[in-house]
């Protein structure tokens, strides 16, 4: 099979580019790192990819608030491309400022159109203070493409100031009904809880949506951060598998992409 070709995007701010990189090529795919502003000026397209991923870091610095400034950018100067990328069945993957992104852009949940206005939002922890923390992530039935081999807590680190999930108590029941919720905070025996295994506040814990297809997924936790055991903070005192968690969220990806395109 042909090794598919993914696309890190990134702007002002971002960084988490190299790691995600990094997390697609150990996967299988042929992977660049694109200045947004190449898309914008139409040195590079879309068209050229068949994986999307919108990195961590603070794009523009989150001016107004999280991922506010780069989501419209996006809406706006590259509605069509995004359009076609997402209606074609191609994986899209947002990772912390990248999720913020894509629910400020209307691209998540997305439960009747591909872009439609936005419904749900990551606003400031609980606690009202930037938190990095290791944290436990059920997952849930879903159609969501990156998690189909997932069936076991997953252990990944987060690392955010605005990454509580909120939205409308009929929001809520509409994602959990047509099973968009991929991934909730749990504590290590996978039970619903508080602080800290919920680190800052998100309703129903929810850390991770997808798109009614299934082929767009935003997450807070940062599984580009664990790909290898010696990225854990405990991996000297725990058995620990060679392979971190995160990995098979871009191995899944790359597998799809590489059987539908």
């Amino acid at each position: 099979m042909n090794a598919p070709n993914a696309v890190v995007i990134r702007a002002p701010g971002t960084n988490c580019d190299l790691e995600t990189a990094y997390a697609f090529e150990m996967a299988g795919a042929h992977t660049d790192i694109v200045h947004v502003n190449a898309l914008y000026r139409g040195e590079k397209s879309l068209e050229e990819y068949q994986i999307l991923a919108i990195p961590g870091g603070f794009s523009y610095g989150d001016d107004i608030s999280a991922a506010v400034v780069w989501a419209n950018e996006l809406k706006h100067r590259l509605r069509k491309d995004l359009t076609a990328f997402v209606e074609a069945g191609k994986p899209v993957v947002g990772i912390c400022n990248g999720f913020q992104v894509l629910v400020k852009a209307g691209l998540l949940p997305a439960f009747d159109h591909t872009i439609e206005k936005q419904s749900v939002t990551l606003a400031f922890n609980d606690i009202g203070l930037y938190f990095d923390t290791w944290v436990f992530l059920k997952h849930g039935k879903s159609p969501c493409l990156f998690t189909k081999s997932i069936d076991r807590l997953l252990n990944l680190p987060v690392a955010h100031a605005e990454g509580k999930f909120v939205a409308e108590s009929q929001v809520l029941a509409r994602l959990e009904e047509r099973s968009q919720v991929v991934f909730t905070y749990a504590d290590e025996k996978g039970e619903d809880a508080g602080f800290p295994w919920n680190p800052n506040g998100s309703l129903h814990n929810i850390a991770g949506i997808c798109n009614p297809a299934g082929n767009v997924m935003g997450l807070m936790p940062h599984p580009e951060r664990y790909l290898h055991k010696y990225m854990h903070p405990h991996w000297t005192c725990k058995s620990l598998d060679e392979v971190g968690d995160g990995f098979t969220i871009f191995k899944n990806a790359v597998n799809y992409t590489q059987q539908r395109f």
